[in-house]
């Protein structure tokens, strides 16, 4: 298969998805924590209460709007199959609903809402036979 996307594109997205998942605290409650920390300790947990760097965010978000509408479908795709929504051998069905979810809008939205993004999305490639090894700085 021949993606639409460039591979070194996906590639790209799924190193500023690992980025972006990197530095989101997924069920971390600082507040929780820090009722259970010394004051001496307070410091060493204070990074994780900082606002997190929107800048990658930014940059995902852009690496999606760069995408035209069917390619963003693909990513989409890509990540359904890699969930194990779809199998590769629906990847025209997937395809047909991913198309649907970019047409209604949000589809940006609901990608940078998806968990494991990176890893689904690899996972998705891979079952094509595609893969980011050697491209770029992902391996």
């Amino acid at each position: 298969m021949d993606p639409l996307t460039p591979l070194d594109t996906l590639c790209r997205i799924i190193l500023r998805a690992r980025e972006y998942e990197a530095q989101t605290p997924s069920d971390y409650d600082a507040g929780e924590a820090a009722d259970n920390v010394d004051d001496e300790e307070e410091g060493a947990l204070s990074v994780l209460d900082d606002e997190i760097n929107t800048g990658v965010e930014e940059e995902l978000r852009a690496s999606f709007d760069d995408l035209g509408e069917d390619q963003l479908a693909e990513v989409m795709a890509f990540c359904w199959v890699g969930q194990g929504t779809y199998d590769a051998s629906d990847w025209d069905e997937a395809m047909d609903e991913a198309n649907s979810e970019v047409a209604a809008g949000g589809a940006i939205d609901t990608l940078l809402d998806m968990p494991m993004l990176a890893s689904v999305m690899e996972a998705g490639l891979a079952a094509f036979e595609l893969s980011c090894d050697g491209i770029g700085d992902v391996s």
